[in-house]
């Protein structure tokens, strides 16, 4: 036999070699599906990922509406910073009422 060749026993008929063939391929397909397992995260991490996306979306929403308003109104960032403050008000308002809500019970949880 070549290197190059697939290990066939010779002695195996036709069916045979398909159902081993068969089989390795799904012991195969197993092992790799077990190797690349994707683990879901917990409902506190979930949570976390929340918290932290209102505390940066907000005060950052907050700011592009504020620098697109002074420039369209010409106020010299003053509607970026009150809509900056704001978003951080919005968002730890958020956060407040994200931690009494228990972890696993708010959008995303199944």
């Amino acid at each position: 036999m070549t290197e190059n060749e697939p290990r066939q026993d010779p002695e195996l008929s036709q069916d045979a070699r398909l159902s081993s063939l068969d089989e390795r391929l799904r012991d195969a397909r197993l092992a790799e599906a077990k190797r690349t397992i994707i683990a879901k995260p917990d409902a506190n991490y979930r949570q976390g990922m929340r918290v932290l996306g209102e505390l940066l979306g907000a005060p950052f929403g907050g700011a592009v509406i504020g620098l697109v308003l002074d420039r369209w109104l010409g106020t010299e960032h003053w509607l970026l910073l009150v809509l900056l403050v704001f978003g951080f008000g919005i968002g730890i308002r958020n956060v407040i009422r994200i931690s009494k809500t228990p972890p696993g019970s708010g959008p995303g949880a199944s």
